[in-house]
């Protein structure tokens, strides 16, 4: 019997930040593929097959920048951050019907920010700014309109009949309500996440929590 296919689409940036605030660790890609599993057994996709897991993201900065204070040469390859993001995308690629999308990440012309906290603290203290009063100022770039354009490519080709979208952000609301006119169903999985707008849930046929 030919079952209808669907896809999960994953807004990387949202799916690594909620699993980290509930493993209380930075998410594998094996953590990935169990959310994607638990997504696949829901109710509303039994009667679909999955073609592809899509993974959007956009990696890292490698590039050797300046501190903003001591003007010490800072080699973002050597975070942490990078190191774990390169070894999730490795990890991500070789698993089975997994495609990775990436975007672009781009530092700012300032490439610093001061932290909220460490403003509050120098206006009631007023003291030296150190390196540690910092953080980047980092823009992702590609990823929303990767997904939005995958969600339109997909239905359009009339590869899928519905998609999951795995994200919080309301700036897909245009994505969904043009795949639903191509009479492609949107499932949404906001993994809880409190701050998902309204019009972002009214333009899903269901939403997965």
């Amino acid at each position: 019997m030919y079952l209808a296919r669907y896809a999960i689409l994953l807004d990387g940036g949202f799916v690594t930040r909620k699993l980290k605030e509930k493993l209380g660790r930075p998410a594998l890609a094996d953590d990935i593929i169990d959310l994607c599993n638990e997504i696949r057994a829901n109710e509303h996709l039994k009667s679909y097959e999955l073609m592809r897991i899509y993974y959007y993201d956009a990696p890292p900065s490698g590039e050797t920048i300046l501190k903003p204070v001591s003007n010490e040469e800072f080699p973002l390859s050597s975070t942490e951050r990078y190191r774990h993001s390169q070894s999730l995308y490795d990890q991500l690629e070789l698993k089975d019907g997994v495609a990775i999308r990436m975007g672009e990440t781009r530092l700012t012309p300032q490439q610093w920010k001061m932290k909220p906290r460490s403003a509050k603290q120098l206006i009631k203290t007023p003291r030296a700014i150190t390196d540690k009063d910092f953080d980047l100022d980092i823009g992702q770039k590609g990823v929303d309109i990767r997904i939005g354009l995958d969600m339109a490519r997909l239905a359009l080709r009339d590869t899928v009949r519905a998609v999951a979208v795995v994200t919080g952000d309301s700036d897909f609301v245009p994505a969904f309500k043009f795949v639903r006119r191509e009479g492609v169903k949107v499932m949404l999985c906001t993994l809880g996440h409190k701050g998902a707008r309204r019009e972002l849930k009214a333009h899903a046929d269901f939403v997965l929590s």
